[in-house]
C-alpha cells in the first residue's frame, strides 16, 4: 500500500473525476410592489381569492367589507387569523381580499391560502413556519360529481323489495 490517498482531491486525481462546483441555491428575495404590497392568489373548493397584503394595523378587508361582517361566524375568523399566528406577524399587516365562488368555508380558506401565500413572498423568512403548518399547500379537495343511476354521488336509489 505504497500509494495510499489522503484527502479528497487526491481520491479525485486517483479516479480520474474533475472537481465538481456545488451551487448553492440563492436565498429567496421578498416579492413587492412599487406601493410595498405583495399580491397572491387563494384557493379552496369553488372559491378563489386575490389578496394583497402591506405593513399595517392588522385591518383585514374582504370584498370591501370589514371581516368581521363579511364572515359572521367566529370560526371563519379564527381561520383567516391562523396565518398571523402561525408567521407570530399578528397585527402587522393589512389585508385587501376580493373572493369569488362558493360558499363561506370554502371563501375563508381560499383567503387563508392566498394570506399564506403573500405571507411568504413578502417576508420569505415566514416561509419554514407557514409550510410546516401546511397553509401554502392547496386544499385539492372538491364536491364529487353526480353520476348517473345513482341519488348523489354514491348514495343508491332506495331499495324497493315488492
Amino acid at each position: 500500500m505504497a500509494d495510499q490517498i489522503n484527502s479528497l482531491e487526491e481520491l479525485g486525481a486517483a479516479a480520474g473525476v474533475a472537481e465538481t462546483v456545488v451551487e448553492v441555491a440563492a436565498p429567496r428575495e421578498p416579492v413587492r410592489d412599487e406601493l410595498g404590497r405583495s399580491y397572491a392568489t387563494g384557493k379552496r373548493k369553488d372559491a378563489v381569492a386575490r389578496v394583497w397584503i402591506k405593513p399595517g394595523s392588522g385591518k383585514v378587508t374582504v370584498n370591501g367589507k370589514d371581516m368581521d361582517k363579511y364572515f359572521a361566524r367566529p370560526v371563519l375568523q379564527l381561520i383567516l387569523r391562523q396565518p398571523f399566528q402561525v408567521a407570530g406577524v399578528e397585527g402587522e399587516f393589512d389585508v385587501m381580499a376580493t373572493v369569488k365562488g362558493g360558499g363561506l368555508t370554502g371563501q375563508a380558506g381560499a383567503v387563508k391560502h392566498g394570506i399564506s401565500k403573500a405571507l411568504q413572498l413578502y417576508n420569505p423568512e415566514l416561509r419554514a413556519a407557514l409550510k410546516a403548518a401546511g397553509f401554502l399547500t392547496r386544499d385539492s379537495r372538491v364536491v364529487e360529481r353526480k353520476k348517473f343511476g345513482k341519488r348523489k354521488a354514491r348514495r343508491s336509489f332506495q331499495f324497493s323489495k315488492r
